[in-house]
């Protein structure tokens, strides 16, 4: 389990562009489980949309891609701060029901393959054991 603290030792995002709150599990190079807490206070939530507060879609995906970014780090022993992956593409983004303040966002992400470089990513994002949103899409690691 890692909290906050630890993810930013790991990730170069931080608020208000940081989406992962608390890693509950890793399986390196196979799978990680993490949290996102959506509350009122997120900045986005101003101007999407002021009278009926829904989390923005991409957002839950970028939530996926970093918890994705933690287990390639996680997955390789030789990783550092230098080393940052990169969102190369999303596929197949289904965005099936509304986030909304007080959910919690289940992350699940699961690797479908490594070349390497290069991982494809199979995520999705529950809320109370329901699908809000699933996506594949891959990320390249590289050496700042």
């Amino acid at each position: 389990m890692l909290d906050v603290i630890e993810i930013q030792k790991i990730l170069p995002h931080r608020y208000p562009f940081l989406f992962v709150d608390r890693v509950l599990e890793i399986e390196p190079g196979k799978k990680i489980t993490a949290l996102k807490n959506v509350s009122m206070d997120e900045p986005f939530f101003q101007g999407h949309f002021p009278n009926r507060p829904i989390m923005p879609g991409v957002l839950m995906v970028e939530a996926m891609a970093q918890a994705s970014g933690i287990l390639v780090s996680k997955s390789n022993p030789d990783s550092n701060e230098d080393n940052l992956v990169y969102f190369m593409n999303i596929e197949k983004a289904k965005f099936r029901k509304p986030v909304v303040p007080g959910d919690q966002l289940l992350l699940e992400v699961e690797v479908l393959q490594n070349r390497g470089k290069v991982w494809k990513f199979k995520g999705e994002a529950k809320v109370d054991g329901k699908v809000v949103c699933e996506a594949e899409f891959m990320a390249m690691t590289t050496k700042e």
